[in-house]
């Protein structure tokens, strides 16, 4: 036979869902308040990481009785803590830099493939095909660059009259795009 009492729920548990929702979401609110706009930025691949740790923790308070309401507050708070010391420290110690993020890497200069950086990102043709027609490319002679970025995303920049150099201070395998002087 078939036990239908996990699609129901009583009215004590939606009572504690109702409670959990609004204290995480005040908590939720409050701290995004103290810690700024680049709470929930995807500046770094940490920084998404810990976006994903914000809804988990959320999840499991509103929808559990472990963690309760409380712990998962606290809980948000050390992530939020925990997102402020590394976004700080990153701005002032280059090392921490280099261990959270990623490099950002050249996917393709002008209209060359970098094959061995698209291995290496582990990014197939197909990937970069869905990119460049996303932005608008209807041929690779519009490409300036393509550029892997510190986050997963993939910026496409099309050719144009003048390209600051120092847009790709940082970028793996920038020495093989031609700047016009």
């Amino acid at each position: 036979m078939i036990d239908w009492t996990w699609i129901t729920a009583s009215g004590k548990e939606l009572l504690m869902v109702l409670i959990s929702g609004l204290g995480i979401y005040v908590t939720l609110l409050l701290l995004t308040r103290l810690s700024g706009l680049r709470s929930f930025s995807k500046m770094s691949s940490f920084d998404f990481a810990i976006t994903i740790a914000f809804g988990s923790v959320i999840a499991s308070t509103l929808l559990t009785k472990s963690p309760s309401l409380v712990s998962g507050c606290f809980g948000l708070a050390v992530l939020f803590l925990i997102q402020y010391i590394v976004s700080r420290s990153r701005r002032l110690a280059a090392f921490v830099e280099s261990i959270v993020d990623n490099e950002p890497m050249l996917l393709m200069a002008g209209d060359r493939i970098l094959d061995e950086n698209l291995t290496r990102a582990r990014v197939t043709n197909d990937d970069l095909n869905s990119h460049l027609r996303v932005a608008g490319i209807t041929h690779p002679k519009q490409v300036f660059a393509v550029v892997m970025e510190s986050t997963g995303d993939v910026a496409v920049l099309k050719n144009s009259d003048e390209v600051d150099r120092s847009l790709f201070a940082g970028v793996r395998g920038s020495e093989q795009l031609t700047f016009d002087s």
